[in-house]
């Protein structure tokens, strides 16, 4: 019986639907986690931040307002959902996407996209650490309205809370990540619901809508306009998670997302805050927690510790992607990636990189002690990041998109102001703790630099001790050396000299395997490289082939995996007739060498400490030869 073609259209057309909502839903418990949990600290921050000069009056909680809505709107309705989220990376999002899509529009003139993409990247896992300390301190802060007297359990809470949240990662985030979307879009509608109860009792605070008043307020408290600024900008915070996750969940379902729950949530919310103010004005200090009825209150802060534990993970999640996806540009060591889901390949744990993150927040949470000191903190990395996002946009614009140059202009010069504006007023707060993203993202560029330099000279280094491969190839032919049977892979990140593994195991061996591959792995400019494209393989001889495998900067490399591919390609590939033979370099500092000699140790440290190329290509342990050689840099 032939099959209806309408049912196919409709089955097909609910299947897409249903798809749809689930991204819809995973998007809002990723993407809007952060931006999420703004309202628990930014307009009461902001509230405090006036309160340097004449008090709480009317005019000044509307010009409040405003400044928040029109932050809102400008930049993360306009800058991020209008044109951020369309400069995609063969679908993927993030800084070290958008440099490399920058980068790669700019051939010869892209030293300094590196340079912003690097500074960018440092940035957010400056904003990584400060994300779960003010998120989970400013929910745990609610015992303190619920029940003054538990004020002094809120630093211990939180800690607990943050360890325990650190501990689960090395089980994976999947079971958890299935629960983020329902209880952060619960988490929106109480927000909405709550705001709205009180806007009905102060209805002309919607006024706040006209950004006459948020100028005005400028303007007549230009003495306290930047530490209000400062605390307007925590609004937005997160905004940088909607391009982050953009691989994720695509760009259709973050938008819908944002328009048809999340933006008119958060308005909600911080009107309802405002008109809770209006008719409190003088005794205000906590208006999220204030405003919730007595029988809500527990309830309320039981919601915001959940929202703002998947408002952490998914900062915690990002960090790990930004590390893997920096290892495979080379922008930093290998470390050790753990796969938690085996359908998932986005779904890693590194516990270097946990543990460092897990001490940082740790630190932080007891050094500030709550999250109005720890806000002081937060914004210098994420306003940078934003900054460093508008430079890498006009690339786009006038590269790729082919704007005209008024027309990129006009877009990007009122963001670049607002950006500007808002990064001022963050160093502003940098002696109240601003300095700690600032020394974080500081400490990592330092990192990407010293890691970046100090290849190149390696790379230098053992290219000036290379032989030829033709060379070698043509001196093997002439006087061949016995074989014994099987296959040998020698890896090299080298694909035009003979690898030195090679010449080593001549050296001390003095015999070939029956079948001889080069291996050179190289990592592409596009996220994900089509499994027809991965690998490149050709044959020199009946001794000698040369195999590159190439993997996108979001793949996790896979050498056997990608190896047998190369069947296809004529290559009878047998992983237990082959063995693969890589070459272990100690290296020694030198006075005369390229860097200093502190930074040659540091990057001796980071080579070190580095996972080796075993674990990082998923090697069979048991088929790999490694040996030695010494390199002075």
């Amino acid at each position: 019986m032939t099959p209806d073609p309408v049912s196919n259209d409709g089955e097909s057309h609910l299947a897409d639907n249903t798809n749809f909502r689930v991204l819809v839903l995973g998007a809002i418990g990723v993407v809007y986690g952060d931006i999420g949990t703004s309202p628990i600290y930014a307009f009461r921050e902001a509230l405090h931040a006036s309160r340097q000069s004449a008090g709480g009056t009317v005019t000044e909680v509307l010009g409040l307002l405003s400044l928040i809505v029109w932050a809102l709107t400008i930049v993360v309705t306009v800058k991020y959902v209008g044109f951020v989220l369309k400069a995609d990376n063969k679908g993927e999002g993030g800084t070290l996407s958008l440099m490399t899509l920058a980068r790669n529009s700019l051939t010869g003139r892209s030293a300094w996209v590196l340079v912003l993409g690097i500074i960018g990247a440092s940035l957010f896992l400056g904003d990584a650490i400060i994300t779960p300390a003010i998120s989970v301190l400013s929910a745990v802060e609610g015992l303190e309205v619920l029940a003054p007297q538990l004020a002094n359990w809120v630093v211990p809470t939180t800690l607990c809370i943050i360890i325990a949240l650190f501990f689960v990662q090395r089980f994976g985030t999947g079971r958890v990540a299935s629960v983020f979307g329902p209880i952060t879009a619960l988490w929106f509608l109480a927000l909405g619901v709550s705001g709205l109860v009180h806007i009905f009792e102060a209805p002309g605070v919607l006024v706040a809508l006209n950004p006459y008043y948020g100028v005005r307020f400028l303007i007549d408290h230009l003495h306290i306009a930047v530490s209000v600024l400062g605390a307007v900008f925590l609004a937005v915070t997160g905004a940088e998670a909607l391009y982050v996750d953009l691989g994720h969940f695509g760009r259709r379902p973050i938008v819908f997302a944002w328009f048809a729950l999340v933006f008119p949530c958060l308005l909600l919310n911080y009107f309802g805050q405002g008109a809770f103010v209006l008719t409190h004005l003088a005794s205000v200090e906590h208006p999220f927690f204030e405003m919730q009825p007595d029988w809500a209150l527990l309830p309320m802060v039981a919601l915001a510790t959940m929202a703002t534990v998947i408002a952490s993970q998914a900062v915690i999640s990002g960090a790990f992607s930004l590390m893997s996806q920096a290892m495979h540009l080379n922008l930093l060591p290998r470390f050790t990636v753990l796969h938690t889901s085996e359908t998932r390949v986005g779904q890693i744990f590194m516990p270097q990189v946990n543990f460092l993150l897990l001490v940082s927040v740790v630190l932080l949470v007891i050094g500030f002690k709550s999250s109005s000191a720890l806000s002081a903190a937060y914004g210098i990395a994420v306003t940078g990041e934003m900054l460093v996002t508008s430079v890498l946009l006009i690339v786009v614009m006038r590269q790729i998109w082919r704007w005209r140059l008024m027309a990129a202009l006009a877009v990007i010069i009122p963001i670049f102001i607002i950006d500007a504006g808002f990064l001022a007023a963050n160093v502003a707060k940098f002696a109240q703790g601003g300095w700690v993203p600032a020394v974080v993202a500081i400490f990592i560029a330092f990192l990407m630099q010293t890691w970046i330099s100090g290849r190149k000279l390696l790379s230098d280094r053992t290219k000036a001790d290379d032989v030829p491969l033709n060379f070698l190839l043509e001196n093997l032919t002439k006087k061949k050396p016995n074989t014994v049977p099987g296959t040998a892979i020698f890896l090299t990140s080298e694909v035009e000299g003979a690898p030195t593994a090679l010449l080593h195991s001549l050296k001390h061996y003095k015999v070939l395997h029956e079948h001889n591959v080069i291996l050179s792995v190289v990592t592409s400019s596009s996220p994900v490289v089509p499994d027809d494209e991965k690998v490149h393989f050709e044959s020199f001889n009946p001794l000698f082939s040369r195999a590159v495998i190439t993997f996108g900067y979001m793949e996790t490399p896979n050498i056997p995996k990608a190896l047998a591919l190369a069947r296809k390609l004529g290559w009878k590939f047998d992983i237990m007739s082959t063995s693969f033979f890589l070459s272990r370099r100690t290296i020694k500092p030198s006075v005369k060498g390229g860097m200093p000699l502190w930074q040659d140790r540091v990057f001796i440290a980071l080579a070190r400490n580095a996972s080796n190329a075993t674990e990082y290509f998923q090697l069979p342990t048991g088929r790999v030869v490694e040996l030695g050689i010494q390199v002075t840099i």
